[in-house]
């Protein structure tokens, strides 16, 4: 069997522009993520805040890897809520994180491990705190609170999804923005079982 590996990926920088269609790549951006407000630009979006909390000037997210944010020898993977969304809805959004477990994937093999597990040293838990669309500030870092846990805490539950309110109780506490190494460090010197 063959592997192909990745090549390094190359940022692009917006002005790019398309062969046979009028535009660039910042078109394709304004038309894909409008909003940091948007589910899936919104997870990206924490992430990203991870990535400068803790020092990287220029990350890039690799899709589909076992965890979000690699600092030095600590796996750090991501979640993110928000009680505010980009559609109509009859009451605020429960907060809540799902896809704490994963199946990790062999590139050699091409197959996934036959049970999904916790696969990060350190989970971060961002919810955005906003509670109205006008008071929704995308660009106001200060309006999103984390909380961060060692893999143990998080394995001793077995869960698969939790809400808002329970991570915080496994929690010493919530963290602002400028915390997040502090808490990260912290939470990666706690005795981590194998997750395999």
């Amino acid at each position: 069997m063959s592997f192909i590996e990745r090549p390094p990926l190359e940022p692009l920088n917006g002005d790019e522009s398309f062969q046979g269609v009028d535009g660039t790549v910042t078109d394709f951006w304004r038309f894909a993520l409008p909003s940091l407000s948007i589910n899936n630009t919104r997870g990206w979006f924490a992430e990203y805040l991870v990535w400068r909390a803790l020092g990287f000037d220029r990350p890039m997210r690799i899709e589909w890897d076992e965890y979000d944010v690699r600092w030095g020898d600590v796996s750090i993977e991501v979640k993110s809520t928000a009680l505010v969304q980009q559609w109509d809805q009859s009451r605020l959004s429960k907060q809540k994180f799902s896809g704490l477990k994963g199946q990790r994937f062999d590139p050699l093999t091409g197959k996934y491990a036959p049970e999904a597990t916790y696969n990060a040293d350190v989970y971060v838990f961002a919810a955005h705190t906003a509670t109205t669309h006008a008071a929704y500030d995308q660009l106001d870092v200060s309006q999103w609170t984390f909380v961060v846990l060692p893999r143990a805490v998080l394995a001793a539950t077995g869960y698969e999804s939790i809400a808002w309110s329970t991570v915080r109780s496994l929690s010493d506490g919530v963290t602002d923005f400028k915390g997040l190494p502090g808490a990260i460090e912290t939470a990666a010197t706690v005795d981590q079982p194998d997750p395999s």
